[in-house]
């Protein structure tokens, strides 16, 4: 049985002692749950059976959760997990990120949630507020898929890769319909401090074991690779992440709620909706540092940090 083979029939199979109703979205990633309403009464099992699904499918799908408001969000983010602040820009709420289109947050580039740090969320909660009547869906792709389609020569190579990615990316290049005052903006507030981290480019997930590509578009170069090369690397190992076979996508209604594991998939909201108007806040959910095939694990560049104090005698 190949790699592929193995991987699609364990996608396939029943889901193993979780009590929720849940139907597979996309082959290889993606699942709807259904009949749950979301808060942060939830049950200790309920908690628990939804994170093991969402380990499993790397991205859960509520329809309807109109119940939820900002604060009811907040407070689901917080039973499901720890809070992760965002380290340049300011939340709508304690934690609560909010993307409106009409003042330019309109995230369409492939990524990894915040891996500019080393320590980045291990999950977000996506609520949709205000969708336009078309346009506007997002699309997930599956990073452990990713890693078992490449060739084996492929495989070897990216173990033992590291990769430097910083939020002082090519904003111009990611978004050519920005304005100037767009652009001067993200360069005041997202990258008014700039943060390097050196990851490791397969990361051993914590929970389920798997090897899956930590890339993205916060990737600036790999360590020992010249730029010019580091390029063409990263689009030759990306083009397998971003294959449709690996990939779900979702339109949106508003109360819709989605919850990704950041430490298996990349995403991409879809800018194809013109001047209509959309909302969508989103909580993020502090991770660990990842640890490489090796058992190396990321290391933060910038800002430096801050050095060990040597105990007192």
């Amino acid at each position: 049985m190949t790699v592929s083979t193995a991987f699609n029939a364990y996608l396939n199979a029943p889901d193993p002692d979780i009590p929720l109703d849940i139907v597979p979205v996309g082959g290889r990633i993606g699942a709807e749950v259904r009949g749950l309403k979301l808060s942060a009464d939830l049950t200790p099992e309920q908690l628990k059976a939804a994170r093991a699904a969402l380990v499993r499918h790397k991205v859960l799908f509520f329809r309807s959760q109109q119940h939820l408001d900002d604060e009811g969000q907040e407070a689901f983010g917080r039973a499901f997990g720890d809070p992760f602040e965002h380290p340049t820009v300011p939340s709508r709420g304690n934690f609560l990120f909010e993307l409106d289109s009409h003042h330019g947050a309109r995230a369409n580039h492939w990524h990894t949630d915040i891996t500019f740090v080393p320590g980045y969320p291990f999950a977000s909660v996506l609520r949709a507020v205000t969708i336009p009547p078309a346009g506007g869906d997002t699309v997930w792709a599956n990073t452990v898929a990713a890693y078992k389609d490449l060739p084996e020569p492929l495989r070897q190579l990216a173990d033992g890769l590291r990769a430097i990615h910083t939020n002082a990316y090519d904003y111009a290049a990611e978004r050519p319909n920005a304005t100037e005052e767009q652009r001067k903006l993200f360069a005041a507030i997202f990258a008014r401090i700039v943060y390097e981290t050196e990851h490791p480019v397969v990361r051993v997930h914590p929970e389920s074991g798997e090897r899956t590509l930590l890339l993205g578009g916060f990737v600036k170069q790999f360590v020992g690779v010249p730029p010019q090369d580091s390029r063409a690397l990263y689009d030759r190992l990306q083009s397998y992440v971003t294959r449709l076979e690996n990939t779900v996508r979702w339109r949106w209604s508003e109360g819709d709620v989605a919850i990704w594991d950041n430490r298996a998939t990349q995403h991409y909201a879809i800018d194809d909706y013109g001047a209509q108007h959309r909302i969508v806040r989103r909580v993020t959910l502090a991770g660990d540092v990842p640890v490489g095939v090796d058992g190396r694990e990321s290391r933060a560049i910038k800002p430096e940090p801050e050095p060990l104090l040597e105990a007192a005698e």
